[in-house]
C-alpha cells in the first residue's frame, strides 16, 4: 500500500470525510479516491479556518483536516494554525515538506520545525513504515486534551514508498479525566455559601458538550451565568439567568454581577487575559475548572482548581450539591435584577439598534437580522474588529454551538472561512459570517470557493468604506494622506463570482434583502449581502 492511500486509510477510519487544502500536494488525490471530499480554496488560510470550524461545531467529534504544498504553500498557511492554537482548536495540518535529503538545509521551509512554537505536537515522516504510528499519535493528542492543531509533514520524496499490510491502524481513544473528589467538595460548599456568585463558562463547555449540566448547576443553585466569545451559546442567553456573553464589548450586566461577586466559578475556561475577552475583576474568590492544568494560576489567582473535563466536574459538582440542596433555589430575586438591567442596557441602546439613518447604522442591520432568521437553526460568527463588538453583546444564541465566538488573536478574514467550515459540517443550518469591508480585503476572494464547492452560505458585510475603528489612532495620516480609507462594490463582486449579491442603502430593505437571501441559501446559492453604513465607533464597553 502506497503512503498516500494508507493515510487517507486512516483519515478514513478516523472519521474525516472532508479534507480542505491547497495542490500540490498529492494527499488530495489519494483522499479523492478513498471517498473523503476535498474542498479547494483561494488561499491556505481560508482552508485551515474551514477545518477549524468542523471541529468547532462538532465538539470535536470530526476532526477537521487540511493539507498544502510544501515552501510556500506551509508558509501561507502558518496564520491560519496560529489561529487554531490561540483559540485551541483541534485540527490535522498535514503540509508538504521538502524531500528528506533537503528538509532541513537552508532557506527550506520546514513546518514539523517552523510550526512546532503554536502546535500541539509536530512530526515529519521519515519512515513510511511508521506511518500508522505516527497518526496514532497525532489523532491521540487530537482527541484528548485541550485542542490544539497537530502537524504531520509528508516529505515530498515519500508518496511511492510502501506501508505494509494489513494496515495495522484502529481509531484512537477518547478519554476524560476528572477533578479531585476533595477539591470538587471544596468548590461545591463555596459555591452553596456564596452570597453573590456567578458562573463563567468558556468554550470547554462545548467540548465536553457539557450544556445540561451547565444549566443545572445554574437553576439549582441559582447562579447568572457568563460565558467568553468561545464559550458564547453554552448557556441559553434567553434564560433569566443568562448576563450575556462577554468580548472586548459586553452587556452592562456582565461587569455588574462580575464587580459585585464574591465567587466567581470558570468552567470549560483557560481566564487567559486579552483585549478582547471579559477582565476578571481583582479580590475575587476564584474557582477555576480547566482541562489544562497549565492555565491554572495562568492569569488569575485561584482558591481552587478542579482540574478535568467540564462535564465530569460538573457532573461530580451537582452530585455533591445535591446531597445538601434537594431543590432548585429561588432565582427569582435575582432574575429580576438581571432583568432590570438588560432593560436599562437595551434602553440606551435601541436608538442604535432601530435606526432609521441612512447610511444604515450596524447595530440595526444585526438587529434586524437577529429578528429575521431562525436563530434556533442559525450558526453564526463575527470576525475582527467593530463586527464582533457589534454582534457580540446583542446577539442571543439559544442552542448549543450556534455562535462560532473568538478573539484571543483577532486574524482578519476568519469569518468566511468558519461559515464555510460550518456549512460543511452542518449543511441543514443557515450558516452566517459578519465582516466588514477591512476584513473582506483579506480574504474576500474565497466567496468564489463557495460558490464553486457548492457552499451556501451567507455573508453579512458591513461597508462603511473605512477602516473605522483606526480613525481615532491614525488622525493625522487620514487627514492628510486618507490612510484609511478604503472602497470597493463587494456586491457585485459577489455575482461575478457567480454567487447572489446585493447592496442595501435604506433602512426598509434590510429585512427584505435578508430574506431574499435565505431563500437563495435554500436553493444552494452563496449570498453576499452588502449593507452600505456608517462610520460607527461606539461599542458597549463596561461602564455604558
Amino acid at each position: 500500500m502506497k503512503l498516500g492511500t494508507a493515510i487517507a486509510e486512516i483519515m478514513k477510519r478516523e472519521g474525516i470525510e472532508i479534507l480542505c487544502g491547497y495542490p500540490v500536494n498529492h494527499l488530495i488525490e489519494h483522499a479523492a479516491a478513498a471517498d473523503i471530499r476535498p474542498v479547494m480554496v483561494r488561499q491556505e488560510r481560508i482552508g485551515i479556518h474551514m477545518a477549524d470550524a468542523i471541529s468547532r461545531v462538532t465538539s470535536g467529534r470530526t476532526i477537521g483536516a487540511f493539507c498544502m504544498q510544501h515552501g510556500p504553500g506551509a508558509e501561507n498557511a502558518m496564520g491560519g494554525v496560529a489561529q487554531c492554537y490561540g483559540e485551541s482548536v483541534p485540527v490535522l495540518v498535514l503540509p508538504m515538506g521538502y524531500a528528506r535529503r533537503l528538509a532541513n538545509i537552508e532557506p527550506n521551509f520546514s513546518s514539523s520545525q517552523a510550526m512546532k512554537a503554536f502546535a500541539k505536537s509536530a512530526e515529519p515522516i521519515n519512515i513510511a513504515a511508521e506511518v500508522c504510528n505516527i497518526f496514532r499519535r497525532a489523532f491521540t493528542k487530537l482527541k484528548n486534551g485541550r485542542g490544539g492543531p497537530v502537524i504531520v509533514e509528508i516529505p515530498a520524496d515519500m508518496w511511492n514508498e510502501e506501508v505494509p499490510e494489513p494496515l495495522n491502524y484502529t481509531p484512537v481513544l477518547r478519554t476524560r479525566y476528572g477533578a479531585d473528589p476533595v477539591h470538587v467538595k471544596q468548590a461545591a460548599a463555596l459555591l452553596m455559601s456564596a452570597k453573590r456568585p456567578v458562573i463563567y463558562a468558556g468554550q470547554g463547555v462545548h467540548y465536553a458538550k457539557a450544556w445540561p449540566q451547565l444549566r443545572r448547576l445554574a437553576e439549582r443553585l441559582a447562579i447568572p451565568v457568563t460565558t467568553s466569545l468561545g464559550g458564547k451559546s453554552s448557556f441559553p442567553e434567553t434564560h433569566p439567568l443568562s448576563l450575556g456573553s462577554g468580548g472586548l464589548a459586553v452587556p452592562r450586566a456582565v461587569p455588574k454581577f462580575l464587580g459585585e461577586a464574591d465567587v466567581i466559578f470558570g468552567i470549560g475556561c483557560s481566564f487567559t487575559e486579552t483585549s478582547f475577552g471579559i477582565a476578571m475583576p481583582k479580590g475575587k474568590t476564584i474557582i477555576h475548572s480547566t482541562l489544562d492544568p497549565a492555565h491554572l494560576n495562568k492569569d488569575v489567582e485561584a482558591r481552587i482548581g478542579l482540574v478535568g473535563d467540564a462535564g465530569l466536574v460538573l457532573d461530580a459538582l451537582l452530585e455533591e450539591i445535591n446531597r445538601s440542596v434537594n431543590a432548585d433555589r429561588d432565582a427569582s430575586t435575582v432574575a429580576a435584577e438581571i432583568a432590570a438591567s438588560h432593560k436599562e442596557w437595551l434602553a440606551k441602546w435601541m436608538p442604535k439598534l432601530t435606526s432609521n439613518d441612512a447610511p444604515l447604522n450596524p447595530y440595526r442591520v444585526l438587529w434586524d437580522l437577529q429578528h429575521t432568521v431562525d436563530i434556533k437553526n442559525t450558526i453564526i460568527t463575527h470576525d475582527a474588529g467593530s463586527p464582533r463588538d457589534q454582534l457580540s453583546p446583542f446577539w442571543k444564541p439559544v442552542e448549543p454551538l450556534s455562535y462560532i465566538g473568538w478573539g484571543k488573536t483577532t486574524q482578519l478574514g476568519y469569518g468566511l472561512g468558519l461559515a464555510m467550515g460550518a456549512k460543511l459540517a452542518k449543511p441543514d443550518k443557515l450558516c452566517i459570517n459578519v465582516w466588514g469591508d477591512a476584513a473582506i480585503g483579506f480574504t474576500g476572494m474565497d466567496f468564489e470557493t463557495a460558490v464553486r464547492e457548492r457552499i451556501p452560505i451567507m455573508s453579512i458585510l458591513l461597508n462603511n468604506f473605512s477602516m473605522a475603528i483606526e480613525l481615532k489612532v491614525m488622525p493625522i495620516s487620514t487627514e492628510k494622506y486618507r490612510s484609511t480609507d478604503i472602497s470597493g462594490d463587494y456586491a457585485a463582486m459577489a455575482r461575478a463570482f457567480g454567487g447572489h449579491g446585493e447592496r442595501v442603502t435604506k433602512p426598509e430593505d434590510i429585512i427584505p434583502a435578508i430574506r431574499r437571501g435565505i431563500q437563495k441559501t435554500k436553493e444552494g446559492i452563496p449570498v453576499l449581502l452588502e449593507f452600505i453604513t456608517s462610520k460607527e465607533t461606539e461599542v458597549s464597553r463596561p461602564g455604558t
